[in-house]
């Protein structure tokens, strides 16, 4: 059975994020374009949930498309960073007070949106809850994602959704092999098999399971940029034993070094392999043999993204 990745600092990761709630849209280009992705998916879905979980909601850009797409839904934004609460509660449209009249009369009439600051591995969620728990990009930050994917089980109704994006081991491969030539201390954080993924979800009850990978390639003109977007969206290095403090100037400039070795065409790339899965709470799917199935769809499609 696969072990949780590195522990986490779990304190350090809601500072970085309370930290980058303001700067997060400005750097957030593949945040958005995996949430799309992600909800694409949702087309093929015939689910009409009454209530959905948003597990790591950041600044609500995927809330804002979930309340489009299910209107009559009860949906819940979790977050375990106040600050991007808050952001996400500005998008939220004002209800006018023919509304919240409305929903005295008729609690069908528009459903209520709730914001929760909560750790995803914690749900304060009741049993069988919630018809959908989305999720998308979170999920690399939770210390034991088969523990987390448990408490979603619980939390949702018998026939309910898990639909989530995550990243792969092979995201930021150019830069952690950047650091490996500087250090052996962690500086990228580790991320979960698509393989292991898909068994996590099978220990933790669900059924059918789906899982499908993509590799998507942002490229930029230098290390100093990227740099940069890790640190608007709140992407800091959050292993428990990371190294701490600056780096000093010597290291940073072997870094560059070392970094250029994949200069391609002009530009720097960052490969994010990105993992989609959905499951269902309901009877697995086994063979004859009495061994459950997974389905895995791994394609090597690649976007190119450039930033200045």
């Amino acid at each position: 059975m696969p072990k949780p990745i590195d522990g986490l600092d779990l304190a350090e990761v809601r500072r970085a994020f309370d930290h980058a709630a303001a700067s997060y849209d400005a750097h957030a280009v593949l945040q958005r374009e995996v949430c799309n992705r992600l909800l694409e998916r949702l087309d093929f879905m015939t689910l009409q949930p009454g209530r959905v979980l948003d597990v790591g909601s950041g600044t609500g850009y995927g809330l804002a498309h979930l309340q489009a797409r299910y209107a009559e839904a009860e949906i819940c934004a979790l977050d375990i960073a106040p600050s991007m609460l808050n952001a996400a509660r500005a998008r939220l449209p004002q209800r006018t007070w023919t509304q919240r009249a409305l929903q005295r009369l008729s609690p069908l009439a528009s459903r209520p949106t709730h914001l929760l600051c909560a750790d995803m591995e914690r749900l304060p969620l009741a049993a069988s809850s919630v018809n959908l728990v989305w999720s998308s990009l979170a999920l690399q930050w939770a210390h034991d994602l088969e523990a987390t994917f448990r408490g979603f089980h619980r939390t949702l109704a018998p026939g309910g959704l898990l639909m989530f994006a995550t990243f792969g081991p092979d995201t930021l491969r150019e830069l952690r092999s950047a650091f490996a030539s500087i250090d052996d201390a962690p500086h990228v954080n580790r991320f979960i098999d698509l393989h292991d993924i898909g068994d996590m979800l099978i220990h933790a009850g669900f059924a059918s399971p789906v899982m499908e990978m993509e590799m998507l390639t942002l490229t930029y003109a230098d290390l100093t940029t990227l740099m940069r977007d890790l640190k608007g969206i709140g992407a800091h290095n959050a292993a428990a034993n990371r190294r701490r403090g600056l780096l000093g100037r010597s290291a940073w400039a072997r870094l560059q070094q070392a970094y250029e070795s994949h200069r391609h065409e002009g530009r720097l790339p960052a490969t994010f392999e990105v993992i989609y899965g959905h499951a269902w709470a309901g009877d697995k799917l086994q063979r004859e043999d009495g061994r459950q199935v997974i389905q895995l769809n791994i394609g090597e499609r690649r976007r190119k993204a450039g930033l200045a």
